[in-house]
């Protein structure tokens, strides 16, 4: 069962530190690029990773092709991919041992949820963590 309470997504969102951001773009106008931005500021280190910008860097950060090239362990994986191509995205993060995934808002895949979950990862769906954070007054990260 995904998480849905606010205690349960503040717990989440403290103990996070490492975030991949699936499907994060380097144009300024798209959402996944100021929630990157915003995770950032918020002291998560954010590491994007999109196939069609591989090698370019994106607030700093260099963009992987795929989930396998991370060397970092991953607490969460961001999804900003729609939600019939989110089933790959998870299969990946369960596959590189991430402890999270979270599908951005719009981005809903209940089977993508239950073999995350089925594998011990905790899910979040249909939700941004750049407006939960504040809504929820998460702690500045200081890592």
């Amino acid at each position: 069962m995904p998480i849905t309470d606010d205690a349960g997504i503040k717990t989440l969102l403290e103990e996070t530190r490492t975030i991949a951001l699936v499907g994060a773009s380097d144009r300024p106008n798209r959402p996944s690029y100021g929630v990157m931005k915003a995770l950032q500021d918020h002291g998560y280190r954010v590491i994007p990773v999109n196939p069609q910008i591989t090698g370019e860097h994106i607030h700093g950060e260099f963009v992987f092709r795929d989930l396998s090239q991370l060397g970092d362990p991953i607490d969460l994986v961001d999804i900003f991919r729609n939600s019939a191509a989110a089933g790959e995205a998870v299969d990946q993060a369960i596959a590189a041992g991430a402890k999270a995934i979270w599908m951005q808002l719009g981005v809903i895949n209940a089977e993508a949820a239950a073999r995350a979950e089925a594998a011990g990862l905790k899910v979040v769906m249909d939700r941004c963590p750049a407006i939960e954070i504040p809504r929820l007054g998460v702690a500045q990260r200081t890592n």
